[in-house]
């Protein structure tokens, strides 16, 4: 064992990390934000450009940060803890653990805070239940050489994008499993239908390119910075590349517009449901890019986003509750608009509300974070 893979075994949490987590998930918050205060606005697509003004065009395409990024870090995090516990075997059994446990929050605290219902007509799997199924993968595919997963993560998230014209329609062999995998739809439940809002392929590349990641960890900072920002810049320029030949890797086209914003605007217009590989090379591009840099940060400066970065469940989960008390709060007084919501004048005013949600759950997840480092309690991991 080298003195950085010990150090890895013994040392505190990596604060670039948690920074970058907490980072995009407030960019989350924004987008969460929107859902809640902003549905209003009758666009079906934020991302319309047809229908969509700037604001709420860049207020949408921010919030795509985050999956891609919370996803890798996951994977990141898990190379990190069979790291930390030198047992490939335990990190398996946490992973398929966590998955299950995570999988559970979707389909029950999550989906009450959206519909208010624990059997809701539509029980929507969203991010949280792609980063469990995922992790039950990765529990899988771990065990692979490092060469291999590297391999895997780059068919996936590079090639995924070959299987989209395999389509099932419901009620044909395949229709479940290809609605699970990769073709987003409804599947029949006793009570109603399952939305795969996150089909999970292409995110169980992304957790295991995060986790091949892993030993660049146990490199010197210097090191790791510059390749961080070396594959950053690759995975930019290949975006860049494939999105200019307007071609393979992302299924909507952009063409000039009549502004150079709203040409911009159009080449931006990625596939989020699921990821393109442009998609996933601009969003992990930016997300490497963006780990680097944070990397250069002394951590006392980082505090603030690694105190959200350091309690990411708690604080999904929190987030959306205090979103659906403070919505429903306001409608209950009296507050609601024509459409019978709370109705945020703008898209600018969304950015006013998340920040200060934000600073009204800072305090909670501080509380998180030290309970967090006190407690042995097996159930506070899992924060």
């Amino acid at each position: 064992m080298t003195d950085a893979e010990a150090s890895l075994r013994t040392g505190p949490r990596i604060g670039s990390i948690d920074a970058l987590r907490g980072l995009v998930m407030l960019l989350m918050l924004v987008d969460h934000v929107r859902d809640f205060f902003y549905l209003h606005h009758q666009v079906r697509d934020p991302m319309d450009l047809a229908a969509t003004d700037p604001g709420l065009f860049w207020s949408r395409a921010a919030s795509h940060l985050c999956a891609p990024v919370f996803v890798l870090l996951a994977g990141l995090s898990a190379s990190l803890y069979a790291a930390k516990h030198g047992d490939r075997a335990r990190a398996s059994v946490f992973l398929l653990q966590r998955g299950l446990i995570l999988v559970l929050i979707e389909v029950t605290l999550v989906n009450v805070a959206w519909t208010r219902s624990l059997l809701p007509p539509i029980l929507y799997l969203q991010v949280i239940w792609a980063i469990g199924v995922s992790m039950i993968a990765l529990a899988g595919l771990l065990w692979l050489p490092r060469a291999a997963l590297t391999g895997v993560a780059l068919a996936i998230v590079l090639g995924h994008n070959l299987l989209t014209p395999l389509v099932f329609v419901p009620g044909e062999p395949g229709y479940t499993l290809w609605a699970i995998l990769h073709q987003r739809g409804f599947i029949d439940l006793p009570w109603g239908v399952a939305r795969t809002s996150y089909p999970i392929l292409p995110w169980i590349g992304v957790i295991v390119a995060g986790y091949a990641l892993g030993p660049w960890f146990a490199d010197p900072t210097p090191l790791r910075r510059r390749r961080l920002l070396g594959l950053g810049t690759a995975a930019l320029a290949g975006f860049t590349i494939l999105r200019g030949l307007n071609g393979y890797g992302e299924p909507v086209p952009w063409q000039i517009g009549a502004t150079w914003d709203a040409t911009l605007m159009g080449f931006l217009n990625l596939t989020k449901y699921p990821p393109s590989a442009c998609f996933l090379l601009a969003t992990l591009g930016l997300g490497f890019v963006g780990l680097a840099a944070l990397e250069a940060v002394p951590p006392r400066r980082l505090g603030w986003l690694r105190t959200f970065g350091g309690v990411p469940l708690f604080f999904y989960v929190a987030h959306l509750y205090a979103l659906r008390l403070l919505h429903d709060g306001l409608l209950h007084a009296g507050y609601g608009g024509p459409s019978g919501r709370i109705e945020a004048p703008d898209a600018g005013s969304l950015w006013l509300i998340a920040g200060g949600l934000g600073l009204a759950l800072y305090p909670a997840c501080r509380w998180a974070v030290r309970l967090k480092r006190r407690s042995t309690a097996a159930w506070v991991s899992y924060f």
